[in-house]
């Protein structure tokens, strides 16, 4: 049953772009579906970063469907775009794929062994995937299907004939004033391309050729594909229209009113789309919000197509814990794939929902994803008992269901740290993973280990991908008889208090308060204390009992926590390592 949400006064900003975009939509297209989009270029994998241009618009989307209104969330797909370099660290890719520089996406030959027909469906359908197990609702729209089929011929010939009032509008934004140089093809800027790429367009040029003047639409090569053509001859009357190609040296004359073999330049693409689609919101990356870039240039050109420029919140860019600003051009960069490997589709659905468009983040790959865990599941908490603030409720609604209901979840969410870290003991054994599981809460133990899918999953995932052979748990198979030995009678009568408690305190809880208790009840104080009560030597006293307690079960200072370390070694196994 769809779920139906009031507009609040607070400082969720998912409802506040809502009421706007339903202001907007009624007062353009009163009575018609509200229309948001994304756009995506396949040109490589479609990196988190590229998760933004697809989340914004989806969560406005899912709050308007919320409120009873319909909905079109657009994902065009810019297969159509041409293949600009040739992605680092791609699989199955290597140097010789250069030769298809040029061509159309869909033109590109997929990476090898793969099962798909050419580049851009490569790239698409990891994407899609992922999406749906986000559960995001979209209509994809494939521009190479759209220009071949000859849907925008019309928008093609209009701005071919109004090529003169587009030229005025980007001359605004030129920075090369030289009347020499305005001849020649305007050189591709690097940063733009990258912003390009993250917000879902492969950036070109503003469509300047040569001495027959200014035109906004590039043919593709009719002999080698390429899009290193130049136009050099063009009638409105007839549309007969001639290029010829400088990587090949091809050229033909055409009828452009017949003619699918060739698109409109980005700058006046993607403005033709927002008139052609009716699109209400869409988001831009911050490098397309700044002077003379194409969200800018394409709020003077829509006109020129009879539509207006959508509300177009800029957002800022996605992060990875120790990596720098993501770019689909370089290789290595974590995809949506990547993210959903390791943790559950709501975490990933809350890190883009609870921070406004304009405020970057950055998704945890490394020991910060359990941080985050801990946070989410206390925000569960306090949503639970009514104690969270309401733009926080917000923030969790968002996540964890859409207008069409709720997402799949856990039945029982553990702790994603000790999940972790019984996953990193238990090496992928199921039937210790669940004895370790069971034993947290011995009251109410785990029937079966599907109860803590898919975070069991996800957290084993982390471990087994992105912890470092050096940094996994190997426990001792037998007593460091030598570190024993040198024991004083205080460090042997700390483990004479750990193993005379084991038995009564065989649980998660239970093994907490014995590991932290021991150090007070040498001190003389009760296991009960509370750190007010205690003197500030007894944090330095439990640092150096845990610290002993990891050299002789894993040989290290540290490790996991350590009453999962316990549960997860046993008791027999643990009295014999701390020499019972």
């Amino acid at each position: 049953m769809p779920i139906v949400a009031q507009s609040t006064e607070t400082t969720d900003w998912v409802s506040r772009f809502a009421d706007e975009v339903i202001e907007e939509s009624e007062r353009r297209a009163p009575g018609k579906p509200v229309v948001v989009a994304s756009g995506l270029s396949p040109s490589g994998p479609i990196h988190l970063g590229n998760l933004r241009e697809v989340m914004t618009p989806h969560l406005v989307a899912d709050e308007i469907r919320r409120r009873g209104h319909q909905v079109r969330h657009l994902i065009s797909w810019d297969d159509y775009d041409r293949y600009r370099k040739v992605p680092a660290g791609v699989p199955g890719v290597d140097e010789t794929w250069a030769e298809h520089i040029g061509k159309p996406l869909t033109s590109v030959p997929a990476p090898k062994g793969s099962p798909y027909p050419n580049w851009a469906e490569h790239f698409k359908a990891a994407m899609t995937e992922s999406l749906a197990e986000l559960g995001v609702e979209f209509d994809g729209i494939s521009q190479t299907q759209q220009y071949t089929s000859g849907v925008y011929r019309e928008q093609i010939l209009h701005a071919m004939k109004h090529r003169g009032d587009i030229d005025a509008i980007l001359a605004q934004y030129r920075t090369k004033k030289d009347p020499a140089k305005k001849q020649q093809q305007k050189p591709v800027d690097e940063a733009e391309l990258e912003a390009a790429e993250g917000s879902g367009a492969a950036a070109e040029d503003d469509g300047s050729s040569g001495s027959a003047g200014y035109f906004p639409y590039k043919p593709y090569c009719g002999n080698c594909e390429k899009d290193l053509t130049t136009v050099t001859s063009y009638d409105d009357d007839s549309t007969e229209l001639t290029y010829s190609c400088t990587s090949c040296g091809f050229s033909e004359t055409v009828r452009l009113g017949e003619f699918n073999r060739g698109k409109l330049v980005w700058k006046v693409d993607w403005p033709m789309r927002w008139a052609y689609e009716g699109v209400i919101f869409e988001p831009s990356g911050v490098d397309h919000s700044s002077p003379g870039s194409s969200f800018q240039v394409g709020g003077q050109i829509v006109g020129i197509f009879g539509g207006k420029q959508p509300i177009g919140p800029m957002y800022a860019f996605v992060g990875i814990s120790g990596m720098a600003k993501m770019s689909s051009s370089k290789g290595g960069v974590p995809t949506p794939a990547d993210a959903l490997q390791i943790m559950e589709p709501q975490l990933l659905r809350w890190l883009y929902a609870r921070r406004r468009p304009n405020q970057s983040f950055k998704v945890a790959f490394d020991q910060e994803i359990q941080r985050l865990y801990d946070e989410w599941d206390r925000l569960e908490a306090k949503v639970a008992d009514g104690t969270a603030l309401p733009a926080d409720v917000a923030a969790h609604s968002r996540a964890v269901r859409t207008a069409s209901g709720e997402l799949p979840r856990t039945p029982r969410p553990l702790p994603y740290r000790t999940l972790a870290s019984v996953a990193d003991i238990t090496a992928g054994h199921e039937d210790q993973a669940l004895r370790i599981l069971s034993d947290l809460d011995p009251a109410n133990p785990l029937a079966s280990l599907d109860e803590a899918r898919p975070r069991y999953d996800k957290a084993e995932a982390w471990i087994n991908t992105h912890v470092p052979a050096d940094q996994r748990t190997i426990v001792r198979d037998e007593p460091d008889t030598e570190l024993l030995k040198s024991l004083d009678e205080q460090g042997r009568e700390s483990l004479r208090l750990l193993l005379d408690g084991l038995a009564g305190n065989w649980s998660l809880d239970g093994l907490t308060h014995l590991v932290y208790g021991v150090p007070k009840v040498q001190a003389g104080f009760s296991a009960d204390a509370t750190p007010k009560e205690l003197p500030p030597e007894i944090k330095t006293a439990q640092r150096s009992f845990f610290a002993l307690l990891y050299q002789l079960l894993v040989s290290r200072d540290t490790g996991p926590r350590l009453p999962t370390l316990l549960l997860a070694v046993g008791q027999e196994r643990v009295r014999h390592l701390l020499g019972a």
